[in-house]
């Protein structure tokens, strides 16, 4: 699960990471769980504890989307802590079925996972993988950041 991507999360000049984490996992529905782990504890390790929920949320909604509508096997969860912000991408090898925001019904019992992801991150979106010239893959993001230094959503 290689490439390179195109766009992405602005990253503020200065501002290097961190640290880089990564997970690999199959796309089934305990991943979900599996998922929210890795983030508490990599957030509980970077000492950003006030982000754990937030990001349990999102990782969880964006690994669930994968599992049910990506047809993949493989998943990976990308982490990269800086100095105030962190980024949390989940990428898989399936470029042609992308994510879209859509208006859920007042009973619908889905299709707001996106739409939550927006609302809670800082910023949110997603890229392409590429190896050359060959489309391989998508990374679905968000930036978590403290309030106080959380950017105007783009």
């Amino acid at each position: 699960m290689g490439g390179t991507t195109l766009g992405g999360p602005r990253n503020v000049i200065g501002d290097e990471p961190v640290a880089y984490y990564e997970m690999a996992a199959p796309a089934v529905g305990p991943t979900a769980r599996v998922a929210r782990e890795f983030v508490t504890a990599v957030l509980r390790a970077a000492d950003r504890h006030a982000l754990v929920d937030d990001a349990r949320l999102c990782v969880s909604d964006v690994v669930t989307n994968v599992v049910l509508h990506a047809r993949v096997s493989v998943l990976a969860v990308e982490m990269t802590v800086h100095g105030d912000r962190v980024v949390v991408a989940v990428r898989d090898d399936d470029p042609a079925r992308r994510p879209y925001h859509r208006q859920a019904g007042p009973d619908e019992e889905s299709g707001r996972g996106l739409m939550l992801v927006r609302t809670i991150s800082c910023e949110s979106g997603v890229t392409l993988v590429w190896d050359g010239l060959d489309l391989t893959g998508k990374r679905v993001w968000f930036v978590l950041c403290e309030q106080e230094s959380c950017p105007v959503p783009a």
